[in-house]
């Protein structure tokens, strides 16, 4: 039966009322997507987003769709919904857009993959999200959008690198970082552990992960790729016991040895600028090598 509204309106209105558009929306209408791999950080790219909002409003519609049980969930504008809030804005703009969980997967991650600022455990989590949703797509053509003409009988993990801005090898590295424990990928995302060091671990158990979690605080240090290296193989044989990680994290490493350090001024009036480093350091060791001789000397004079 031809619905009520269509015998009373033109073919025009039908074709318009498809047609998406820009409203406006309470923030709190908008749920945030489900497992959102990329967080809102109050950093300063983000006060100066709230500045920007309080100014101009928010300038870039975000995108949502809607929910069956009400309400609309948030695909692209996480950080704008938040700076708003943050802003005293009541509403937003917003383009309400029908898709299904795979399209939005899709859609959330390529919007974010954008940012400049990009933690390795947000990429991980993006990448195994967008990955997992192009395949589900491939085994249901039926009900996802067609691949495009140059893309069809490529792999799922090729078409994810080829609209992606890393490799196919570079984005199975990033994946394998989401078989790290918390505590590990953490230090991953700030620094403490090496990009490829931290991929040669997620090959541990997550025994054996928190056995070297506990053995870095104690010893106050971190794997290289060698020791990762060495610790994966130890591991694939059934051999990476407790006793063994602490063993290998007890080997010295170059960057690990102690050092001493002096401020550059307080020595650069004793050479010719320009002078190399390690010209310096020699020069400083032949001295002491000297003083101490002399103070020998002194000594059995005495």
């Amino acid at each position: 039966m031809t619905p009520l509204d269509d015998l009373f309106s033109t073919q025009d209105d039908r074709a318009d009322s498809q047609l998406e558009k820009v409203v406006t929306l309470n923030p709190a209408e908008i749920s945030d997507f489900p497992n959102h791999p990329f967080q809102v950080r109050q950093d300063e790219d983000m006060a100066e987003m709230v500045e920007s909002i309080k100014k101009y409003g928010v300038l870039v519609p975000a995108l949502v769709r809607p929910k069956e049980d009400g309400g609309y969930e948030m695909v692209a504008g996480h950080r704008r919904k938040f700076a708003a809030a943050l802003a005293g804005i009541a509403e937003i703009p917003c383009i309400i857009r029908n898709l299904t969980d795979d399209e939005a997967t899709i859609v959330m991650v390529d919007s974010n993959l954008q940012r400049e600022k990009i933690l390795p455990s947000e990429k991980a989590f993006a990448y195994k999200m967008k990955l997992e949703a192009m395949k589900r797509q491939a085994g249901r053509p039926k009900n996802s959008a067609p691949l495009e003409p140059n893309l069809k009988g490529v792999r799922s993990n090729e078409q994810l690198a080829a609209n992606s801005p890393d490799s196919r090898s570079q984005i199975q590295r990033y994946i394998r970082l989401t078989e790290l424990i918390p505590p590990v990928l953490e230090m991953v995302d700030n620094g403490k552990i090496a990009f490829r060091p931290a991929v040669e671990l997620s090959y541990l158990s997550k025994e054996q992960q928190q056995t070297l979690c506990e053995t870095m605080e104690c010893e106050d240090c971190t794997p290289s790729l060698a020791q990762a290296i060495k610790m994966k193989e130890f591991s694939r044989d059934g051999k990476l016991t407790d006793e063994v990680i602490l063993s290998i994290m007890q080997e010295e490493k170059p960057n690990q040895k102690e050092q001493f350090k002096m401020p550059k001024e307080r020595i650069s009036k004793y050479f010719a600028p320009g002078t190399p480093a390690q010209k310096i350091e020699d020069t400083i060791i032949k001295a002491l090598e000297l003083y101490r001789k002399r103070e020998r000397q002194r000594g059995m004079e005495r």
